[in-house]
């Protein structure tokens, strides 16, 4: 039973390091004069011109971040490349570089169709966006473990979860001038959901003792993909049925939701060049269909300590039927068994709270600064960062922006590039710039993302 769990444990920690990343629009550019997409970061900031975006160019959005980088679990042993399990990395060295908990993920924003235009009394956009995403929270002992092996000591690895979705939006935006110092905005969004799906461990716990072990297991996983069913095999031992892994057939849409980004903007009258803002984003939520459900169908547990063997074979704790309850129960305590379909499902979105203080230098307006606080509200995936940005316009068609952040993740150094030439724009950025990759060209570190468009002014 413990190889298997170490095995399925191992696998999902693999997966995940491998595709470990998050992005969004580039916060770098919040600041930036005349970067287009502004108004999916603060619906209340609006463009100077009317716009029309490139299909699937406009705002193209891949990035990584997380705290558990490639760097932490491959290692250079004798040449070659291997993983953290080898028996020459050493066991301290490497836990020492793993936090108590590890957030890692991956996001993309495609947007398919846009425009941005002038008309009723303010700034209106339309767009069409494809996103996806991937979630993992891992606490450190589930690295002992997997480390260490079998060995005297108690782990807990409670709280293991991964969450992946996609889906398109379709948003409509309006942003309006109240007064000389107040501007809102807000956007509508109606979601399709192509699917999503959730897996947790919600209690895990191995007391690996000399004398005995207690292992204590109660997880379950949810998939709302239209057209998917879980792989079955039967354990030999028990005679039930465990779910051994799943497969897609005439997938679709699979749920509708909706959702509002609120905004607002306010430029003090007694200050020139400052300007406050805040916005929240993606207050909102899908409602799923066909939630396939695989559980350990409650708290499962196997206590060794509980077992008593009687040398009367005729006994009904004999050590012969003793054995066999004892070899049952562990070859089930990580096996998750089918529920079927449960139904619907409603999950709310990450939600996005951006709060943010700009100040255009009045001896020279080329010049601003800006301070940003960047907060995704996302139960146990939340993270923070606060990003100090300059801002340059060394010509009026280009606008330079660089910025250094920290947050949960880390430190970060950010950039941006605007060029807006008569009936043309094309902006490149990261807000987290890629440092050394290894040899295939994965980034060592799991920071890292680019944000580029390119759409047409009039």
């Amino acid at each position: 039973m413990t190889s298997s769990f170490k095995k399925y444990i191992a696998l999902a920690a693999f997966a995940v390091a491998a595709i470990s990343a998050q992005a969004q629009n580039t916060v770098t550019g919040y600041f930036l004069d005349d970067y287009t997409y502004r108004f999916q970061m603060n619906p209340a900031l609006g463009n100077s011109r009317n716009f029309i975006g490139m299909p699937a160019l406009a705002n193209l959005n891949v990035g990584m971040q997380g705290n558990l980088h490639l760097k932490d679990v491959l290692y250079n042993i004798d040449g070659r490349t291997t993983t953290f399990m080898n028996p020459g990395v050493d066991t301290k060295t490497f836990l020492k570089h793993i936090d108590n908990v590890n957030k890692i993920g991956v996001n993309a924003k495609i947007n398919i169709l846009s425009a941005g235009f002038k008309a009723w009394g303010g700034y209106n956009t339309i767009s069409i966006n494809a996103r996806v995403g991937a979630n993992v929270h891992l606490p450190k002992s589930i690295f002992s473990l997997l480390k260490e092996g079998v060995s005297n000591q108690t782990y807990d690895i409670t709280d293991v979860r991964a969450h992946a979705l996609g889906y398109a939006e379709v948003a409509l935006g309006h942003s309006h001038q109240i007064n000389s110092e107040w501007r809102v905005g807000g956007t509508f969004k109606f979601l399709v959901g192509g699917g999503q799906a959730e897996a947790r461990l919600d209690e895990a716990y191995l007391r690996l003792g000399e004398d005995s072990w207690d292992i204590i297991s109660d997880g379950n996983i949810n998939v709302n993909v239209k057209g998917f069913t879980y792989d079955q095999d039967l354990n030999e031992h028990t005679g039930k049925q465990y779910v051994s892994g799943g497969k897609v057939e005439n997938t679709g849409i699979n749920g509708f939701g909706a959702a509002f980004d609120l905004g607002a903007t306010y430029k003090p009258n007694f200050c020139p060049g400052l300007e406050l803002s805040a916005a929240f984003l993606d207050l909102g939520f899908i409602n799923w269909d066909n939630n396939m459900l695989a559980s350990t169908n409650g708290r499962q547990e196997v206590m060794t300590d509980r077992y008593t063997f009687n040398a009367d074979s005729d006994a009904p704790n004999s050590f012969s039927n003793e054995w066999k309850k004892l070899r049952d129960d562990f070859s089930a305590i990580y096996q998750l068994n089918p529920m079927g379909d449960t139904g619907s499902k409603v999950r709310a979105l990450h939600t996005t709270m951006n709060i943010g203080a700009h100040y255009v230098v009045q001896t020279d307006k080329r010049l601003s600064f800006g301070l940003l606080n960047t907060t995704c509200i996302a139960g146990p995936y939340t993270w923070t960062s606060f990003r100090l940005s300059g801002n340059f316009a060394p010509w009026k068609a280009l606008n330079i922006a660089a910025s250094v952040a920290e947050g949960t993740y880390g430190f970060d150094f950010g950039w941006m590039i605007n060029l807006h030439v008569t009936g043309f724009n094309f902006f490149v950025g990261m807000d987290h710039t890629l440092g050394k990759l290894a040899k295939q060209g994965v980034p060592i570190s799991s920071n890292g993302g680019v944000n580029l468009g390119m759409n047409f002014l009039f």
